[in-house]
């Protein structure tokens, strides 16, 4: 009988859909994986064993208030202000509990296309 596979963990597929954008990159920092294009920051991935996860794996997404405010407001055991980031409109998406990978694909490319340089921008209507 084959050996089931297990899933891929939240950050390896944080890491896929992040790294699949043009001139994105990752580098440790707070000792946890971000996600960067040049040298902005625009996903962070939260894990579950350190206080910025709360016990449950997520990601910190570069957002704008409006669109925190209405995911929040939407599903609040799915979203949330994450600290330190939250005021600046940034929105947090916890991994656990079978996400719409998706949803968190489309709010990953937005919070990249909000911190890309307009020539990096242009290469992914490229893709």
């Amino acid at each position: 009988m084959p050996k089931k596979s297990t899933p891929p963990s939240p950050i390896d597929r944080l890491r896929t859909v992040c790294l699949a954008l043009p001139e994105a990159h990752e580098v440790e920092a707070w000792g946890a994986p971000t996600f960067r294009v040049k040298n902005k920051i625009f996903a962070m991935y939260a894990d579950s064993d350190n206080h910025h996860g709360a016990g449950r794996p997520g990601v910190w997404l570069k957002s704008t208030h409006l669109i925190q405010d209405m995911l929040i407001h939407e599903d609040g055991d799915r979203y949330f202000a994450p600290p330190y980031v939250g005021p600046k409109g940034w929105l947090g998406i916890r991994l656990d509990k079978r996400p719409s990978w998706a949803t968190v694909s489309d709010l990953v490319r937005d919070a990249y296309l909000r911190t890309a340089p307009k020539r990096i921008v242009a290469k992914l209507a490229k893709l």
